[in-house]
């Protein structure tokens, strides 16, 4: 291996480790910002935080856009930041944020389902075993409840379907990019959406919530907003940034291991912060890693 290699190699895994950390870190910033704000506040505010955070890059491409660009970029900023931003926020209302990053891991797998389901892609036999297994690892973890083994299908924890329904737009997301552009950079897309719902987060933030009340009067406000500030700007903007120059200079499936990352930083920090996990829950959470690797591994090919 030359040195430039080893030095690419080197960064490679230094970009993987800092994205594991901050995106696994999202969902106990999620925690610490519901303490002061709505699951809509927070939802909002973060797409603002990420959108002012990316102006500089998204507001010199807005001029040369075309009609149709646009229309597919605010499609992209809905189901790829908006709606996700607020979804995850609601789950957590009622789910620990070690078992929404497990749960967040389906994201992969959800990217296969909706392209075969919405864009004609082949879904593969291992496709096809890891969402089995990964939706029995779904199972359990939205049943098993304390005092009650694996739980019971009466007690299911219904605000996981916020975060599934949060993996579908990632699905979504992840296609349309794929299909729908090819003059933007990856980057540019992040940024250009995000600026396109912009105006919705900012008015429906000043408009409709409490959120300019509260960070004058709530206690321990403005605490909240840094913390959602570091999701927004760390963990959507930076983050997105971070991934696409990985991509650009490491093969997909490596870039892809982040995935099984994410939900190993997630539950250290629950764990960190005194939630419990019960033997049911590492059982799900065995299948649901299991089940995203089966289905998103691909077969080693010679990269040139």
């Amino acid at each position: 291996m030359s040195t430039g290699e080893s030095e690419n190699t080197l960064k490679n895994w230094g970009f993987l480790i800092v994205l594991a950390l901050v995106w696994g870190s999202s969902f106990i910033l999620i925690k610490r910002g519901l303490n002061v704000f709505s699951p809509g506040e927070l939802g909002a505010y973060r797409i603002v935080a990420a959108a002012t955070f990316l102006l500089p890059l998204s507001i010199p491409k807005v001029k040369n856009l075309k009609s149709h660009q646009i229309q597919n970029l605010i499609l992209v900023g809905l189901v790829g930041s908006f709606i996700p931003a607020f979804l995850f926020a609601k789950a957590q209302t009622q789910l620990s944020s070690s078992l929404t990053g497990v749960l967040n891991a389906l994201t992969p797998l959800f990217v296969v389902l909706v392209g075969a389901i919405f864009f004609n892609s082949k879904i593969t036999r291992r496709n096809a075993i890891g969402l089995f297994i990964a939706f029995l690892g779904v199972v359990v973890l939205v049943t098993v409840k304390e005092g009650s083994g694996f739980g019971a299908f009466s007690d299911i924890n219904a605000y996981a379907f916020f975060v599934i329904l949060a993996c579908t737009c990632y699905g979504f997301n992840l296609n349309l990019i794929k299909f729908r552009f090819v003059e933007l950079k990856p980057v540019e897309i992040t940024a250009i959406s995000l600026l396109m719902v912009l105006p919705a987060a900012l008015i429906y933030l000043m408009a409709g919530t409490q959120f300019s009340y509260k960070l004058v009067s709530a206690e321990g406000a403005w605490t909240a907003l840094g913390y959602v500030t570091l999701l927004g700007v760390l963990g959507t903007a930076l983050a997105l940034i971070i991934f696409n120059m990985m991509v650009k200079t490491a093969s997909p499936v490596f870039a892809s291991s982040v995935t099984y990352l994410i939900p190993i930083v997630a539950i250290m920090w629950g764990v960190w912060d005194g939630e419990v996990l019960l033997f049911g829950h590492y059982v799900g959470i065995a299948a649901v890693i299991l089940g995203v690797w089966i289905g998103n591994r691909k077969k080693n090919k010679k990269i040139a």
